[in-house]
């Protein structure tokens, strides 16, 4: 009997299998259609964001290896085109070179470059705030106090590895203008700033030492 029984649950359950089945048969499908659409875009999208990253990258290597007076012209465009991709790595070494080699000497338009690497360009944090850094050290020499300010801003006022870097640069910005007092307020920042980068820390020790004691 209770055999029996135990057969006519097992019928049943496979029944309501099938006709579960037979019932939301269109919806199976179209499920499983879309999962496979998924996952095969998002294959793809990753294998075209792959060969992007090699084409770029060879791109770079190709016009930086090249690069020579004769095709200053050329090696600027190809690498204003990378910028503009807005690549996290490749975009930021086109700026680099551009800079480090002064293949480009109008400040205004190095700034928008350096605006498309922190605006636009998906960085990590740190690498970000890197970039917001050389952008001050850039415009350190012909700029005024409240745009050097401007820029550092979000370096002061964070936790960021590079707030150290950033305290310094403005305490010898104001020292540079003879601004003594303003200068040691920023070196005594990095003096109290309990993660500060060691190395500038030992230095700002000592000038306080030599520049500032009384």
């Amino acid at each position: 009997m209770d055999e029996d029984i135990s057969i006519i649950n097992n019928n049943t359950r496979n029944e309501k299998v099938r006709n579960f089945f037979v019932n939301n048969k269109n919806k199976i499908i179209s499920t499983i259609v879309f999962l496979i659409i998924i996952l095969v875009g998002a294959y793809s999208f990753d294998k075209y964001k792959t060969n992007k990253k090699k084409e770029i990258s060879n791109k770079f290597n190709s016009i930086t290896l090249s690069h020579s007076e004769n095709t200053k012209e050329k090696t600027v465009q190809n690498l204003i085109e990378i910028i503009n991709e807005q690549n996290p790595t490749y975009s930021t070494l086109s700026l680099y070179f551009i800079i480090d080699n002064k293949l480009i000497t109008n400040q205004s338009e190095i700034n928008n470059y350096f605006d498309i690497l922190i605006e636009k360009t998906s960085l990590d944090k740190e690498i970000k705030n890197l970039v917001i850094y050389k952008k001050a050290l850039f415009n350190a020499d012909q700029t005024q106090e409240s745009d050097l300010l401007n820029i550092l801003n979000p370096l002061i006022n964070s936790e960021s590895v590079w707030k150290s870097h950033a305290l310094y640069l403005m305490a010898e910005y104001f020292y540079s203008k003879d601004e003594k007092q303003k200068s040691k307020e920023f070196f005594n920042q990095i003096v109290n700033l309990e993660d500060a980068n060691s190395d500038i820390k030992l230095q700002v020790q000592k000038r306080l030492n030599r520049d500032f004691s009384d």
